[in-house]
């Protein structure tokens, strides 16, 4: 199984507000960085975007490093909150609607197809990675100013 290492990050000029997200796909020497937009969207659907893009862009299983500085994402997939929500119909421990479920179910479908290892990774650091990724969800953003 091939192992890829993927950084992602969303970003969001107002929340909701215009959006973007960045990744970059790491694979031996090849590197590819994606990223995409909204007119009107929020910072937790931009990061979720961005790992849903990375994901889908790989054409086999792999082993995927994925680092992101989206607490929402890391927690939301590495302590099961998704899956529960899932589980319980969209609906969280606290009776309230789970946000962006639609997106959510997408992940969970990825994650099944890969086995993606949740590494944690603090925003606006000195990671080249994660701030090359900012860099591109905030171009990706301003296109809709």
């Amino acid at each position: 199984m091939k192992i890829v290492t993927i950084y992602t990050d969303g970003a969001c000029s107002g929340n909701p507000g215009p959006g973007g997200w960045g990744a970059i796909l790491m694979y031996g020497e090849h590197k590819k960085e994606l990223s995409g937009g909204e007119a009107q969207t929020t910072n937790n659907r931009m990061e979720l975007t961005g790992v849903i893009a990375a994901l889908e862009a790989l054409k086999e299983p792999c082993l995927v490093e994925l680092y992101s500085d989206s607490k929402y994402v890391i927690d939301g997939l590495g302590k099961g909150w998704a899956k529960n929500w899932r589980a319980r119909g969209w609906v969280k421990s606290d009776k309230k609607p789970a946000l962006n479920p639609d997106l959510w179910g997408r992940l969970l479908d990825l994650c099944e197809q890969h086995t993606v290892n949740l590494h944690w990774v603090k925003g606006h650091a000195e990671n080249q990675y994660n701030n090359r990724c900012d860099q591109l969800a905030v171009a990706e953003s301003q296109k809709f100013k």
